[in-house]
């Protein structure tokens, strides 16, 4: 079962199994920024309201708003 950003808590450490719709343009975004089925990150915090969602991988941090976080799909670290 895939998990999803918004289904975990501060500090939880997952890997990227894939993408919800591989060709959707957003899923392009995140698989050039280096979010490749692997990838572990590690949620760093969310806004007061939970959006955005601030997660880091290989160094950097990156933000993203839930229905972006959305497309990603995750397993536990």
């Amino acid at each position: 079962m895939a998990l999803h950003l918004s289904e975990l808590k501060r500090g939880d450490r997952v890997r990227v199994v894939g993408y919800a719709d591989p060709g959707a343009p957003y899923a392009r975004h995140l698989t050039s920024l280096g979010l490749i089925a692997g990838t572990e990150l590690r949620v760093v915090r969310f806004a007061p309201l939970g959006d955005p969602i601030e997660v880091e991988f290989r160094g950097s941090h990156v933000v993203l708003r839930p229905a972006e976080a959305g497309a990603l799909e995750l397993e536990r670290a």
